[in-house]
């Protein structure tokens, strides 16, 4: 064999051994990976972590001594703990910047250790949470609604529809927002808080739902149903078939409850089954049984019986479909409805239950109401769990107009921009941020303002254009009252129909959603700024870390502008004092930072370099530690430094919303992948969506 063919044969032998799958660790092997880990961590922790976290002091309500020895599975016994320390060693917030620090190898092994720890301990259990099941909150009761009669206005009011379309600006699938856009919003005027005109007249909204604290108002902890809401539903149901409105304004009337001319009894029963039929597939969200379809159509032949009309007898049996557990509840897939239903789940077909559970989380999280026909047509079949499907349902529907649903509900919740509803600054300081009158006729420049960053949500998810445009875009919308407060130039005060045209950011101290003047206002007191308050909703909004709640029995800040005039002191150094407890201060090294970066804004959202006491502002810090910023621009440039931080923050209040629970320990794949392949298309919002829906907890969630 001459040398060429010994090279030849050499190099076949290491093309096939590169070709084998690696040898896998024995379970021997595998269990002393893990002891090694736990010992590891707990050395480091010993080190770096017991002398603040133990059983005398543990700061945080967290004692580690005690966690590293917890039985069965030391560390991670207790999941959310493990959770909450793999985002401190990630982002670096532990341990605190004064205290001594490993490096920036030790940090990333302990946190390849404790994510091993983590997901060993999530392979031998059912991983991942399920998805719960809810009612549907009111902006969803009323989309379902108008989606089964297609009705052409709402059922009833629904004041928390902040930014409403006059003119049909918003179209998605064009892949464009206009350059000017006429919008309404709920609190300008009478006529758009109410509704009226909007609605079928005599019915009657039951209240708002509650949000859940740091979340939205689909969490299905908050979303149950009493006997005395049950009773509302029931009555709202009748008062929508019965509204006078109801013929006139329903698509379907003819189709549904008009009764066909000349048709004899028999024929009357056959077309009001067969019509309930499709009806209730639709209302329900999956195929139904024949035997679920005869118990309306019993309600229906009796009332026929009575002596009703048709179109009266079919308003019968679907007033109370109405009200019916399969109809109310978002199924989670389980095929039960936690025994409030009376009817039985195991008569319904043997169909992927599955994938009609798919259908309804896809569609109330995109759409905020029930899947479609296309929809429901593929779970039937049971194609919409494959991922091929599923990303092209995603595409269609973040092109459909009811995409505006999820920017109406998802967007105003997320910056929580209804709190600038409230915010009533002082009048005699701040008379230019009231307008149009006096009395009941007055308006708020937050009005206007709360408007800008929702059109910002709108145009990025439209235009997928990539994520940090939401807090560091090159361009606003501004109508001519917004102009004129962040610019001094003069401008229109509309007050119900208001024209927003999209302008270029020349000056980064506006624009994007964490400098707009309804945040500023909706996180400031009558009289001054509350830093405080701001960092808390950067923190919570921006990057997903809400603090903890103050301790009991902590004054309240003194700091009236006659006081510190008086004393020679800034709002910061006042706070400085305020917060000396130890007990506070870990919250406030977090939070502090954040909220004075911004207090170069007053407490109506405009720039000043001064206090009205003449001392000069200090809006500097350290953000994350690491980066530095004098400004608010500054800060952004330091957002963008962190922009994963950001994403995967994003990630996380999105993927709560979509499963309508807070997020644990087995979402964090999950979240990983999210945000691995927004990054890799260059940080692109709809991709962001479609990861979520695409990850395993939402996809594969029991």
């Amino acid at each position: 064999m001459n040398r060429a063919q010994i090279l030849l044969v050499v190099t076949a032998i290491l093309l096939f051994a590169c070709a084998l799958p690696a040898a896998k660790e024995t379970p021997a092997a595998a269990e002393e990976t893990l002891a090694s880990a736990k010992e590891t961590l707990a050395e480091a922790m010993s080190q770096y972590c017991f002398h603040c976290h133990n059983e005398q002091t543990s700061e945080g309500d967290i004692n580690l001594a005690a966690a590293v020895h917890a039985k069965p599975h030391g560390l991670v016994s207790d999941l959310e703990l493990a959770d909450r320390l793999l985002d401190a060693l990630e982002n670096g917030e532990m341990p605190p910047e004064d205290e001594e620090q490993p490096t920036r190898a030790e940090r990333d092994r302990w946190i390849a250790q404790l994510k091993s720890l983590v997901e060993n301990r999530l392979a031998k259990q059912s991983a991942l949470a399920p998805v719960p099941l809810r009612r549907m909150n009111r902006l969803e009761y009323n989309n379902a609604v108008k989606h089964l009669f297609d009705l052409k206005r709402d059922a009833f009011a629904l004041p928390e529809r902040t930014v409403r379309d006059i003119g049909g600006y918003f179209q998605p699938a064009s892949g464009k927002m206009p350059e000017e856009v006429v919008v309404g919003n709920r609190a300008m005027g009478k006529s758009q808080f109410l509704g009226t005109g909007n609605t079928l007249r005599g019915v009657a909204a039951f209240p708002k739902d509650a949000r859940a604290e740091h979340g939205f108002d689909n969490r299905a902890d908050h979303l149950t149903i009493s006997p005395l809401l049950m009773e509302s539903f029931f009555a709202l149901s009748q008062s929508i078939v019965n509204s006078e409105d109801f013929p006139r304004y329903s698509g379907v009337w003819e189709s549904l409850f008009g009764a066909p001319p000349e048709a004899s009894d028999e024929q009357l029963r056959y077309i009001g089954r067969t019509r309930l039929a499709q009806f209730l597939r639709r209302a329900f969200r999956r195929d139904v049984a024949d035997d679920t379809v005869d118990r309306y159509n019993a309600r229906f032949l009796q009332k026929l019986a009575a002596g009703k009309s048709f179109s009266e007898s079919m308003k019968g049996a679907i007033s109370a479909a109405l009200v019916s557990p399969r109809f109310l509840y978002v199924d989670s897939g389980t095929g039960s409805h936690s025994g409030t239903a009376k009817e039985s789940a195991a008569a319904e077909t043997e169909q992927p239950q599955h994938d009609f559970a798919l259908a309804s989380r896809l569609s109330f999280f995109l759409w905020s109401g029930p899947p479609d026909d296309t929809l429901l047509d593929l779970a039937s079949r049971g194609k919409l769990r494959d991922v091929r499907v599923l990303e092209q349902q995603v595409d269609r529907m973040l092109n459909d107009a009811r995409i505006k649903n999820f920017c109406d509900a998802f967007a105003l919740q997320w910056l929580q921009l209804d709190q600038t509803v409230a915010a009533l600054p002082d009048y005699g300081i701040y008379r230019s941020y009231y307008f149009g009158g006096m009395g009941d006729n007055v308006y708020l420049v937050g009005m206007h303002a709360m408007i800008e960053p929702l059109l910002l949500f709108e145009t990025v998810l439209v235009e997928n254009r990539p994520v940090t445009d939401l807090v560091d875009p090159d361009f606003t919308y501004l109508s001519d009252k917004l102009k004129k407060w962040y610019t001094g130039e003069t401008g229109r005060d509309e007050v119900t129909d208001i024209r927003f045209k999209r302008v270029p950011v020349t000056d980064r101290r506006h624009g994007g959603v964490i400098t707009n003047a309804a945040v500023m206002t909706m996180t400031s007191l009558p009289l001054r700024t509350k830093p405080i308050t701001r960092g808390a909703w950067l923190a919570t909004t921006i990057f997903n870390d809400p603090p903890q709640p103050p301790p009991a029995a902590v004054p309240e800040l003194e700091a009236g502008e006659e006081q510190l005039k008086k004393e020679g002191l800034t709002l910061r150094d006042k706070l400085r004092e305020h917060v000396s407890r130890k007990d506070c201060a870990a919250c406030h090294q977090k939070i502090d930072p954040l909220g004075f970066a911004l207090e170069n804004y007053d407490p109506v959202g405009r720039w000043r370099d001064t206090y009205r006491t003449g001392l000069a502002v200090d809006a500097s810090g350290k953000l994350f530690g690491k980066h530095e910023f004098a400004n608010a621009t500054e800060l952004k440039d330091a957002i963008r430094a962190e922009k994963s931080r950001f994403t995967r923050a994003l990630a996380k209040h999105l993927l709560s919303y979509a499963l309508s629970r807070t997020l644990d320990a087995a979402d964090r794949s999950s979240l990983d992948t999210i945000v691995a392949e927004t990054e890799n298309d260059n940080d692109r919002f709809r991709t962001l969506i479609k990861q979520v829906v695409l990850s395993p907890s939402f996809r594969n969630s029991p």
